[in-house]
Parts: structure tokens; C-alpha cells; sequence
């Protein structure tokens, strides 16, 4: 949509400007730095943005968005993402 630039409050009215119902995303920040009172949009984060690790369970972000009212913020819970490992060089 090309809203890639502009900042959360920017794009929280871009997106409640649209029709959208709710803003999922991965940004911590946010409810620290806008204010949703008076928001027709409700915010969900995700505490990861691993897809393999929200695609084992996407019931969970589904019940946050079905359960997600105006003005509101809801943060999902996932466990922490495997970390990758590099193989050491043979030496």
C-alpha cells in the first residue's frame, strides 16, 4: 500500500482512513508511543515475527482479532523463536 515510511501514528489513521478493523504487527513500541483512545482500529502485537513459529499456532493471533474491540491493544504471546546456528568452519 505503500505506507512503508510513514510513522505508527501516521499509520494507524492511514489505516482506520481505509476500513481497517485492526493493525496486526510485531512493533512492541506502539501502545507507548500512540494513544488508541478515541481509535475505531485495535491494535494486536505479536511478540515474534518468526513465521514458522506463528504459523504452528495461528489460533492464537485468530482469537485476539476476533476478540479485538475499538481502541483496544492486545499483545500475543509466542514462545521465543529457535535460534539459528551456524555450523563452525573446519579448521
Amino acid at each position: 500500500m505503500g505506507w512503508a515510511s510513514i510513522s505508527n501514528g501516521e499509520l494507524l489513521a492511514a489505516a482506520e482512513a481505509e476500513g481497517f478493523a485492526i493493525l496486526l504487527t510485531s512493533d512492541q513500541n506502539i501502545p507507548f508511543q500512540n494513544n488508541l483512545e478515541g481509535r475505531r482500529i485495535a491494535v494486536i502485537s505479536i511478540t515474534t515475527n518468526h513465521w514458522d513459529t506463528i504459523r504452528q499456532t495461528p489460533e492464537r493471533v485468530q482469537d485476539a482479532c476476533d476478540g479485538a474491540g475499538e481502541g483496544t491493544y492486545v499483545t500475543v504471546q509466542f514462545p521465543r523463536s529457535p535460534k539459528r546456528r551456524r555450523p563452525y568452519p573446519s579448521l
